[in-house]
């Protein structure tokens, strides 16, 4: 059970990390079998996320970590916005936060200010949330460590929960795990920590909903598995106007580098707050050229395929052959 392998970990990491780090039985347990049981876990909610536990890379990390990451904002705990397990093995206690990447903001402001930051950004995140951080607990976090990723996962809490690893139950943690997944995911549908007013000068819209639902169909677009999922599932070639990039072009690249984008096709108001599985490849997209992108938002009808070819004006000319005299 998960609760039982996080409360052996907090308890055991002091020792184990006295030990070699190369070839660590207690290292692999942690990357493997713990990351494994919080997947097991995850087939039973309707969430989309990776996981991965971490004790370090070529050393031993300070805090060990079992983290959750959403796709759609990112893969990896240097950037972007996760949920995670943080471990203090010097008194053994496991916190579960909504937490944030501080390598990417260690490098852009320094690590002193860059603590500043994460900090705003905490309050941010909880400020977009305020629903579910009232359900958990705002107050600083202690890692026992001074090193530099510790002090920033410590500055990126927005909000969770510590636990004594002798007292953490599978029950509580199943509970609490389950509600904090369901914030994370709140929090990237309403844009994470991107400010409103920049969500709304994307959106071209002042309606707070509708610019939400345009930013998450947005980021859904971006995501480079969804668009890797999409153009191997379809023909690389613009359902529209019918331009295609290798034949009109000579395009030879890999169909993930083709100049075509993946258009999110559910309508705007289909994206409903709350819905936990976002989208489905190949039914809910369309392979687009830039242009006609852009012309099918301009329509207000995001899915309607057959209205945008109605209002084409020109088509396509093939294998003409142009002379100059």
């Amino acid at each position: 059970m998960l609760a039982e392998q996080l409360s052996r970990v907090a308890q055991e990491y002091a020792y184990e990390r006295g030990k070699p780090f190369t070839g660590s039985r207690f290292g692999d347990f942690v990357r493997h079998d713990i990351a494994l049981e919080a997947k097991k876990l995850l087939t039973f909610w309707p969430f989309d996320l990776k996981v991965k536990a971490s004790v370090g890379q070529g050393v031993w990390a300070s805090v060990p970590w079992l983290a959750f990451f959403d796709p759609l904002v990112t893969e990896t705990a240097t950037k972007g916005i996760y949920v995670v397990y943080l471990i203090n093995p010097d008194k053994q206690m496991i916190t579960l936060s909504m937490n944030q990447g501080t390598t990417d903001v260690y490098r852009e402001y320094g690590q002193s200010r860059g603590k500043l930051v994460l900090k705003r950004l905490a309050r941010d995140m909880a400020d977009r949330v305020p629903e579910f951080a009232k359900l958990f607990s705002e107050d600083p976090i202690e890692l026992g460590s001074d090193a530099g990723l510790p002090a920033g996962y410590e500055a990126g809490h927005a909000f969770g929960r510590t636990y004594s690893a002798v007292s953490l139950t599978q029950e509580k943690l199943t509970e609490d795990l389950h509600l904090m997944l369901q914030a994370y995911e709140t929090l990237v549908n309403r844009g994470g920590t991107t400010p409103s007013e920049v969500m709304q000068e994307e959106a071209q819209s002042t309606d707070i909903e509708e610019t939400r639902r345009y930013i998450l169909s947005r980021r859904i677009e971006r995501s480079p598995n969804v668009r890797k999922a999409v153009l191997k599932a379809k023909p690389p070639a613009c359902e529209c106007c019918g331009i295609d990039p290798k034949r009109d072009y000579g395009f030879s690249g890999p169909p993930l580098e083709t100049p075509l984008d993946v258009h999110h096709a559910a309508p705007l108001f289909g994206l409903a707050e709350g819905e936990t599985r976002r989208y489905k490849i190949p039914e809910d997209f369309m392979v687009l050229c830039p242009t006609c992108h852009r012309m099918i938002h301009k329509t207000g009808s995001p899915s309607d395929l057959k209205g945008l070819k109605r209002r084409l004006r020109f088509k396509i000319a093939r294998d003409v052959t142009y002379s100059i005299s």
